[in-house]
């Protein structure tokens, strides 16, 4: 049997049986893995690391042919973004980070692109006082980057150039010219410049797009628009996207 060595992100955990735990990962080579640890809860110092959701760590693992839990032999920590654990928000936006990774991401489907995003969106959260506009820089590029995003080049119907006033249909995915507004009654207005921000998050690099400033108001739409937008597609809400709301309600 081959062993394998790959970085991962813990999506989540939950305890198997007596001593051990699976654990569910977002790899750079492998994409999303299922694996177990035999033992962990038993002898904690076996492995170098607790796996806490979102922490990046360093696995070797013994794939199995036949099934989709494979065996960790090994998992060290690099990073526990404890930074982010000390601020409840922070935390919480992980928490949909990890969601949307393990909802929108198909099991053992590589996309390095998708790993280097999420480790990106991580490190800056351990220092930003904007975690928010890393959580929609994070929601728009994984969208893109799995195929999944909402059409914003055009109109999603007759496929034209959009200029001047538009509107965004949920139940097609994407912008409506106004010829076409009547393909979907239920559309909205959707502001130029959410349009133009999306874009640019969408086509640029990750370091580029955090100098992007935004009016409060096209932040508001953005923010409705994206959840709106997942949980349609989804067709649920996230779980932790409810957490967050009632979080900062409190908070």
């Amino acid at each position: 049997m081959p062993i394998e060595k790959t970085e991962a992100i813990v999506i989540r955990k939950r305890d198997f049986r007596e001593t051990s735990i699976i654990a569910n990962f977002y790899s750079k080579d492998f994409g999303k893995l299922c694996g177990l640890l035999k033992g962990i809860r038993a002898e904690p110092g076996k492995f170098a690391s607790s796996l806490e959701p979102f922490s990046y760590n360093e696995i070797i693992f013994y794939p199995k042919t036949n099934s989709a839990l494979h065996l960790v032999s090994q998992c060290d920590l690099r990073d526990n973004f404890d930074s982010i654990r000390a601020n409840v928000i922070k935390t919480g936006i992980c928490s949909i980070m990890m969601e949307l990774l393990d909802a929108i991401m198909p099991a053992e489907d590589k996309n390095e692109e998708v790993f280097n995003l999420s480790i990106d969106c991580l490190r800056e959260l351990s220092s930003t006082n904007n975690p928010h506009k890393v959580l929609n820089i994070f929601k728009i590029k994984i969208l893109a980057l799995s195929g999944f995003k909402p059409h914003f080049d055009s109109c999603v119907v007759c496929g034209d150039r959009v200029l001047g006033q538009c509107k965004f249909s949920l139940t097609l995915g994407g912008l409506l010219c106004a010829k076409c507004y009547s393909k979907d009654l239920s559309s909205r207005v959707i502001f130029r410049g959410t349009v133009a921000s999306i874009l640019h998050i969408e086509k640029n690099d990750f370091k580029k797009i955090l100098n992007l400033g935004m009016n409060p108001q096209i932040k508001k739409e953005l923010d409705l628009i994206l959840e709106s937008f997942l949980n349609f597609h989804l067709g649920k809400e996230l779980k932790s996207q409810r957490v967050l709301s009632k979080l900062e309600v409190a908070v």
